[in-house]
């Protein structure tokens, strides 16, 4: 049998005298080593070692080997640049002085259990490892921007603040002066209703009043239903002339509610975003392990 572009081989050796099995992920080339007569193992890495650089440790092992070369199933010579991944994807002969071995890589999806069972406890231990070594300062890098934004926010919104805290104390006042004229005038109301009735007519003159006036009170309870698609609460009523009065007030002093109002939002994800990082701190785990748990 001769290769395209090698020399004549006169022996074409089975599979079985070249085994590749994998071990703790990665790919174990067992051969036979012509002058010593006797079987050695070459780990490699697929992802960085080339076809060359193993050559060069199956020469460099036994140094009565000639001539290491690898050849595809057709007979053209692979690369010396060529990855062992790209390789250990079909069948392959691989050729040591004059003898040709004839090797079939296992498929990486045909593996045992056993051998996925020690990949997945190869990525949790290095998952480990990063946290132990790489989380706790990544965390503590945060918790510096994030206090530092704190600090920020807080500086924009004080003079927000202070000036929300007249505006709120003036439009607290003008919500309760109006409760306490509503409360005077229904006084006002009552007293001369009774005054016209006991002293001025009689009752069956201002019965028809009253009635007119509780009417027209129902009325006006109807029209607040009408314009604020509300039913007229006490504390609901109170709150919305509070809020009139703010605005209003809030519009001539220029006070900006919107940029308060994201402010406050901006400074509350701040706060949050500060708790979630410090709780992982203590329990020395890496933040996407809290998310899942809240």
């Amino acid at each position: 049998w001769r290769g395209r572009e090698g020399a004549p081989y006169s022996t074409l050796v089975p599979s079985d005298e070249v085994t590749i099995s994998y071990r703790h992920g990665l790919p174990v080339i067992t051969l036979m080593l012509p002058t010593r007569s006797e079987r050695c193992q070459f780990t490699v890495k697929p992802v960085v070692t080339t076809v060359g650089a193993f050559l060069q440790d199956v020469q460099r092992e036994d140094k009565g080997i000639e001539r290491a070369e690898v050849f595809a199933t057709d007979g053209s010579k692979v690369s010396d640049a060529t990855l062992m991944e790209v390789l250990l994807m079909n069948d392959f002969k691989l050729v040591i002085n004059n003898t040709a071995y004839s090797v079939s890589p296992p498929v990486k999806d045909k593996l045992s259990s056993e051998h996925a069972t020690e990949m997945e406890d190869i990525k949790s231990l290095v998952h480990r490892l990063f946290v132990a070594l790489h989380v706790e300062d990544h965390q503590i890098r945060k918790e510096r921007e994030l206090l530092q934004k704190l600090d920020q926010l807080k500086g924009e919104l004080l003079p927000l603040e202070q000036m929300k805290a007249r505006i709120k104390e003036s439009a607290d006042a003008k919500t309760s002066r109006l409760l306490w004229v509503g409360l005077a005038l229904m006084s006002t109301q009552g007293g001369a209703l009774a005054w016209l009735t006991w002293w001025v007519y009689s009752w069956d003159i201002m019965e028809p009043v009253t009635y007119f006036i509780t009417y027209g009170s129902a009325m006006a309870f109807y029209a607040y239903f009408v314009l604020t698609k509300q039913d007229y609460i006490y504390p609901h009523a109170k709150d919305r002339q509070f809020l009139h009065y703010f605005y209003r007030k809030s519009k001539k002093q220029h006070f900006n509610v919107e940029q308060y109002n994201k402010l406050k939002d901006d400074l509350a994800e701040a706060e949050e975003s500060l708790r979630r990082l410090r709780q992982p701190l203590h329990l020395r785990l890496p933040i996407q392990e809290i998310s899942d748990k809240d």
